[in-house]
């Protein structure tokens, strides 16, 4: 009777289990153009024959500089952040383990024991009574049939809600590699502006110096010696705030990595650090889909979608089994003996008749699959400008980085001859302190572009969606 007990739950387990009331999914049109802007600031934004896409580049063979590849591993080892994020993966898998498991029966068996008496004006027989039960049983508690698709959906909602956290840690993953490198450039940018303003101050020094030997032969005056002490301390200032700057560059570093990064591994200006090879973004916006956390907004709407199932399912009824089979006797040696068996079989339907909490949670979870559209499609808008900016930085910087290039040229020029004019008396003091702020500023902004156009290519490699591994 057993077997054929339990054959019959099975065949209805599949015969029940295989329909849901989750509406077919349907993926919303991107709400963007369907190719990169175009104009003037992108003319130069092309790259060249055969670069690869950033999705298919792992992270090891878009970043070329070997000293930034021990930093950024250090940092997917030791990055709490990142952990937290491998930890919520390992939870939504749990938790879908858990939804997917409430599709099967849970077996219990249980083995009883009892002795009571019974006293005579109670007994049947009239005369007191002593009576023994021994009892083994296997058997299913309240057993829910999944046959509108309840437990089903709530399975299927869970697994999306799981591959979205795996999502979520990619997505984690390639922000602190995008993060660790633009911290690593940031602190190559001010550790080169620090050595800028602490050989200004070595230049403007010896000018001072210059000046007070001048004043001593007759050949300046006071106002020219206070000009170049304004010039010293402003590189002062410099100097102390860039090397401030660059402190706190290695300690963000340091929260990043984890750990303390090795000197060794730090670079001493942007020259040092290797260029990272060039991507495509491609012709067409449909690459955006690939992004980590596009790919997790898709996946939550699909868990609103399997929620709106599991809501619908339970407006029906509800069907349960409750079953055993085992064996019982008077004598602990009886329990298997032949005609010893027993078993019970009790289903259960539950038909909802009023139950307004029911059709409210049905329109609250339609709105919350709204909202899972509205958030999708939103993070596709926002991917599109993200990677349009970085477009547009990279079609415009390098003419810019040519022209400052230029600008520091001819700015050197005007100072050495401004210093050449004053030196034989032509003209004061205050044209070679002009011409020297210039230059100061003009190379100032070289390290900035240049620190730019690094930046760029890294955040291109993250907007595009790069590889994790």
């Amino acid at each position: 009777m057993g077997k054929k007990l339990f054959s019959l739950l099975a065949v209805t387990a599949v015969l029940f289990t295989g329909c849901t009331l989750a509406p077919k999914y349907t993926r919303p049109e991107a709400p963007v153009p369907a190719s990169w802007p175009s104009g003037p600031a992108y003319d130069n934004a092309q790259v060249p024959p055969g670069a690869p896409a950033a999705a298919g580049l792992k992270w090891r063979e878009f970043f070329t500089d070997e000293r930034l590849r021990k930093v950024i591993e250090t940092a997917l080892k030791n990055n709490r952040d990142l952990r937290v994020a491998a930890l919520n993966m390992e939870r939504a898998r749990a938790l879908y383990g858990i939804r997917r498991a409430e599709l099967l029966p849970t077996v219990d068996a249980d083995g009883s024991g009892s002795r009571q008496r019974v006293p005579a004006d109670l007994s049947s027989g009239g005369k007191a009574a002593t009576t023994t039960q021994y009892g083994v049983k296997l058997g299913i508690s309240s057993w829910e049939i999944d046959f509108f698709g309840r437990i089903r959906s709530l399975k299927d909602a869970a697994l999306q809600e799981y591959l979205a956290t795996e999502q979520a840690r990619r997505g984690a993953h390639l922000l602190l590699v995008s993060e660790v490198a633009t911290a690593y450039l940031t602190f190559a940018a001010d550790r080169e502006n620090l050595g800028l303003a602490r050989s200004t101050l070595e230049t403007q020094q010896a000018a001072y110096r210059l000046i007070r030997k001048r004043i001593d032969a007759g050949l300046s005056n006071e106002l020219d010696l206070r000009q170049a002490q304004t010039r010293v301390d402003a590189a002062r200032v410099d100097a102390a705030l860039y090397s401030r700057l660059a402190a706190q560059d290695e300690n963000a570093m340091n929260l990043l990595v984890g750990s303390k990064v090795p000197t060794e591994w730090l670079p001493d200006n942007l020259s040092l650090v290797s260029p990272t090879r060039e991507i495509s973004p491609g012709v067409s916006s449909e690459v955006l889909r690939r992004r980590p956390d596009i790919l997790q907004a898709e996946l939550l709407l699909k868990a609103a979608d399997a929620n709106i199932g599991a809501a619908r399912a339970a407006l029906f009824p509800r069907i349960s089994l409750t079953t055993a089979f085992g064996t019982a006797s008077s004598e602990l040696s009886g329990l298997f003996k032949s005609g010893s068996e027993s078993w019970n079989f009790s289903p259960q339907i539950v038909v909802p008749i009023f139950d307004a909490r029911a059709w409210s949670a049905l329109d609250a979870i339609k709105v919350e699959r709204e909202i899972a559209v509205a958030r999708y499609e939103k993070s596709i808008q926002a991917a599109f400008r993200e990677v349009a900016d970085t477009l547009a930085v990279r079609g415009t910087v390098e003419d810019q980085l040519s022209a400052q290039r230029s600008l520091v040229e001819a700015a050197s020029e005007t100072y050495r001859l401004s210093d050449l004019r004053y030196t034989k008396g032509i003209d004061s003091f205050l044209g070679v302190l002009d011409a020297q702020r210039s230059l100061y500023a003009a190379q100032q902004g070289l390290i900035s572009i240049r620190l730019a156009k690094f930046a760029s290519q890294v955040r291109l490699y993250e907007v595009m969606g790069g590889g994790s591994r």
